[in-house]
């Protein structure tokens, strides 16, 4: 999927050390099937046409329908046809995590935490999760701190500006890092995909619509080293 993945586990056991195995194998599978970057993946395939839609796996078929539900969510902001063509890696990253942590749960751990290029999942706790700095490489903006925490950020530091604004086809500018903080299980998949289109939105318009997002708080860093960072007032619950 172009990034790395990682995981800190505090209760190893024999059947935690095979979940884990587990795990890695159902990352290069979801890899396999979904990557962009693979030319035998099934999107890829699909991409150039030489695989249809109307043949797609249920499993590609399931993640279309949860993209489509975040697009309407999100008011069109967020789409698996990023510059007109099939990529849903906007959902499909935080739900390889996703699908990771359950196999460990499955196994009986209940207090571990799974990374996937920055955005994270997190089992039990407490946890203590730093969002990077995009203005300081290798230092962090804030420190995150709870029980179960699900956090998605999405902007330039990794890739550039790669995300793009939908209504103009250019890359979204208007903010440098969005963070956006939930809890719970099953959860990185969605925040993820909203923590994108809200970027895509920009800084006034993507924190308006986070505000009114009844589970989800935010961190926006802007492009201005001397502007201040932005936050809902309910996000700073979690940070210490």
């Amino acid at each position: 999927m172009g990034t790395v993945f990682s995981f800190v586990v505090r209760d190893p056991s024999p059947a935690v050390d095979e979940a884990l195995r587990e795990a890695v194998a159902r990352l290069h599978a979801i890899d396999a099937r979904f990557s962009p970057y693979r030319a035998d993946s099934e999107v890829s395939r699909i991409v150039h046409g030489e695989a249809s839609l109307t043949n797609a796996s249920a499993e590609l078929a399931e993640v279309l329908d949860r993209c489509a539900e975040i697009e309407k969510l999100t008011e069109g902001w967020f789409s698996a046809y990023p510059e007109g063509r099939l990529d849903p890696s906007g959902w499909v990253k935080g739900w390889a995590v996703e699908q990771a942590c359950a196999l460990l749960c499955e196994a009986g751990s209940t207090e571990h935490c799974v990374n996937g290029g920055g955005d994270v999942q997190s089992v039990g706790g407490p946890w203590r999760i730093g969002v990077a700095d995009p203005f300081r490489p290798g230092s962090l903006a804030a420190v995150l701190a709870g029980r179960d925490l699900v956090v998605a950020t999405s902007g330039t530091g990794e890739r550039g500006a790669h995300i793009l604004d939908p209504r103009t086809g250019e890359s979204a500018t208007g903010l440098l890092s969005l963070t956006l903080v939930t809890s719970g299980p099953a959860r990185l998949a969605r925040t993820d995909a909203c923590a994108t289109a809200a970027f895509a939105m920009g800084p006034e318009a993507g924190l308006a619509w986070v505000e009114r997002q009844p589970d989800l708080e935010a961190l926006a860093i802007l492009p201005d080293p001397a502007a201040p960072k932005r936050a809902t007032s309910e996000y700073l619950r979690f940070s210490v």
